[in-house]
Order: structure tokens, then sequence, then C-alpha cells
């Protein structure tokens, strides 16, 4: 993968600028950043264990567009098991703080996909290190959005190229920032980080890589799922949940995502809860997308100006 720019500047939730617009990120940029961070160990805390973190996910898990995928109490109690494991930096706890107040849906995407991917990890990964690996990363998939303006990020109407432009520059500002607070321009949650938008085929960003690594798929698949199956500000009806998975398996089928982690979100999403193996998935599509969804419309600036 060739060196990724920063288009946009990469600044933290206090507006410390961490990186200007047009920095090109090479691996000696990257260095003299993290030398750059405060030298004393951020304090850390389990993030399960911080705010309403564990109240508010057992809630989601209880709302009806999850109830059936958690509905297995013991895999559930086990989830929360694996999770309490996970500890972050006051700084990135604040993140979350932060989502809470101003844009309560990135703040419940954050908490969802933390634990479907732990769901998924735990049916798909045998090393144990590799769930706790997964366990570290898959929760800060999204604090590149502090970079972001909330105008955007709340947008109701249509997304104009530049306002596109910024958004999709939120996975290489979490790049930025994660590397900055973990010391570790390598560590799991910077490269899930700037990774999760990237597809099998090649045809994501920020980089257009082929994407490899099954840990920052997981991430991925399950970041794709919550967001079409909740309320968004650019979408107030949400994906059904057949509808939901025909998209993602529509992806499967155009070698975007793999197969087997498409089988087994399905798997979950069914109340007998067949191995994944097992799945045969249906290539009948009878799902409705809802109505007014304006997510991936790009509309000229001049005209939205006129």
């Amino acid at each position: 993968m060739g060196d990724l720019i920063c288009h946009f500047p990469v600044t933290t939730l206090p507006g410390e600028e961490l990186l200007p617009a047009g920095t090109v990120l090479t691996q000696t940029t990257m260095q003299d950043m993290i030398a750059a961070a405060p030298e004393e160990p951020a304090y850390q805390a389990p993030l399960l264990q911080y705010a309403t973190v564990r109240q508010d996910i057992l809630s989601f898990c209880h709302h009806p567009s999850y109830s059936i995928i958690f509905a297995d109490t013991p895999s559930t109690d086990k989830l929360l098991g694996l999770m309490e494991a996970t500890k972050l930096a006051l700084p990135l706890l604040e993140v979350l703080d932060f989502f809470k107040s101003h844009d309560y849906y990135t703040y419940r995407h954050i908490l969802m996909v933390f634990a479907l991917s732990m769901l998924l990890a735990q049916e798909l990964i045998d090393d144990p290190r590799d769930l706790m690996r997964e366990a570290l990363a898959a929760p800060t998939h999204d604090f590149g959005k502090v970079s972001v303006p909330l105008e955007i990020l709340r947008k109701t109407e249509p997304l104009n190229a530049i306002e596109r432009q910024r958004l999709e520059h939120h996975s290489v500002a979490g790049y930025v920032l994660l590397s900055y607070y973990l010391k570790d321009y390598n560590s799991p949650a910077a490269l899930t980080a700037r990774d999760h938008h990237e597809r099998k085929d090649g045809s994501g960003y920020p980089a257009g890589i082929h994407l490899t690594d099954r840990m920052v798929e997981i991430v991925a698949i399950s970041d794709i799922f919550d967001a079409l199956i909740a309320k968004r500000p650019y979408r107030p009806v949400s994906y059904d949940h057949r509808t939901a998975l025909e998209e993602i398996t529509r992806m499967a089928e155009k070698g975007l995502v793999s197969w087997d982690i498409v089988q087994t979100l399905i798997s979950f999403n069914r109340k007998d809860r067949p191995p994944h193996q097992q799945i045969t998935v249906s290539r009948e599509a009878r799902g409705t997308p809802p109505v007014d969804n304006v997510y991936g419309q790009v509309v000229d600036s001049e005209k939205e100006q006129s």
C-alpha cells in the first residue's frame, strides 16, 4: 500500500491539530508524530465500566433490531465477559462521551459494531490472542469521526462531493488519532480504523487495497450491517433485516466481502441458529429498501447553494 495523504486536517477532540491537510503519511511522519505525544502513560479504564456503556450496550442488544441476534443469554454473557477485558485511555473514552452528547447515532453505532464484531469473532476465530486483538480494535473503528464537522455527520440531506470526501476521511483520521494515542501506527486498533472501509476486491477506501485481514473484515461487515438496520440522520426508516442481509449477500456475490462471515451473520439472524457452515443463502431478492434513503447520494455543490 502506498502512502496515504491527509486531505483534511486531523484534530483531537480538544481541537489540537496533529497533522495539517496535505500531509503524506510516511513512516517518518508517523514516527515523528508519535514521538511528540505526551510521555506520561494515559489513564486507562475498562470500556464496559465507563459511564453507562454497559447498560447502553445491553439496552441496544435487547432492542427489536438486535433481539434475535443476541437472544442466546449464555452467549451474550460470554461475550460481555470478553468485552470486559477491553480498556481504553481516557482521551479515547472521552470520544464516546462526545458522540453520546452530540451525535447519538455514532455513539450507538460504535457500541453495536463492537458487540456484533465480538459475537461473530467468537464463532469464527479460535485463537484467544486474535479475539483479544478484535476486542481492542472494534470499539474504536469510527473514532476518526471526531475530525468530521458535526453538521456533516448529522446532515439529513445528500452530501456534496467535498462533504462526502470529508466524511470518508474519517478512516485516515482514525488511523492517525489511534496511532498517536496508542503510540503505535501498527496497532490493531489503528489499522482497523484505517481499513474498515476497504473491500476484498480493492474497491473500498482510503487506499483501494484488497482487504485480506479477517479481523478487520469482521468489523467491516458488522459496520455495514448496523449502518443498514439503524435509523440514521439521512434515513429515518431503517432497512429491515431481510433487506439488509440481501444487500450484504449481494456484496459477497460480487466478491467485496467473505461468504463465511456473511453466513455467520445470517445464522445469528435465525432463531434456530444453524452452524454457519450449513447456511444456505437465498439468492432471491424479496426485500424492499426504505424510502427517502439519501445515503451515498452526492449533490452538486453549486446546485445545493442555489
